[in-house]
């Protein structure tokens, strides 16, 4: 059971995801909020797997809550949803530890694919914010030429993150089980020393990695 907390102001909007999310096999909203004034109290008594957060909310928003939440836990994971494509809140929110960006407009059962994703230690972000990292900085030059001592399938998987394909149909390309993949995506966040496979392949266009 995946266990949420979700941040919107949009009250129809919050009961909707509420009603979809309680309402599929395997998932659990605990609590939902209208902002994240007391974002610290209520993860600490929820205890959530994953947050769903809004960004554009009155009082303290998302992004602010965001980095609140990774002052003291960097286990939760968010999960960004937002109506908001622009580059300055997606960078905003890669850096400061969101494991995902989606859009609004995502359709529900894509959402509680995403949601299962992030859990399971994936990234899903909605294939235009993707497009949007990778622009964010394919024009950045690797001064220091480094490669960070990955093996030749670890960059085989990388490539595959950075061409937007999921863990699932990485194994199938690869001939390996989903675990593998998992593995491999663990050892190269380690060796890049990143948290997310947003800020994997932001580095892997920053230093030509790929």
């Amino acid at each position: 059971m995946i266990k949420l907390l979700i941040y919107e102001d949009n009250p129809q909007l919050r009961e909707g995801l509420t009603m979809l999310i309680n309402g599929s096999d395997g998932f659990e909203v605990l609590a939902a909020f209208k902002n994240c004034n007391n974002v610290i109290e209520e993860l600490n008594a929820w205890k959530p797997d994953v947050i769903l957060m809004d960004i554009d909310m009155p009082g303290i928003n998302g992004i602010e809550g965001l980095k609140k939440i990774r002052q003291v836990n960097d286990e939760v994971k968010i999960l960004m949803l937002t109506v908001f494509d622009d580059n300055k809140n997606v960078f905003q929110a890669i850096s400061n530890g969101a494991n995902g960006y989606i859009l609004k407009k995502t359709p529900p059962s894509r959402l509680l694919e995403y949601i299962a994703e992030a859990q399971s230690g994936g990234a899903p972000m909605t294939a235009s914010i993707a497009t949007q990292v990778l622009k964010m900085f394919s024009s950045m030059n690797n001064e220091k030429g480094e490669d960070y001592n990955l093996s030749d399938r670890e960059k085989q998987v990388l490539q595959f993150l950075v061409e937007g394909y999921s863990y699932k149909m990485i194994a199938g390309e690869m001939f390996i089980a989903i675990d593998t993949v998992r593995s491999h995506i663990k050892k190269i966040y380690e060796k890049l020393h990143v948290n997310s496979k947003s800020e994997a392949v932001a580095k892997a266009f920053k230093d030509k990695l790929v």
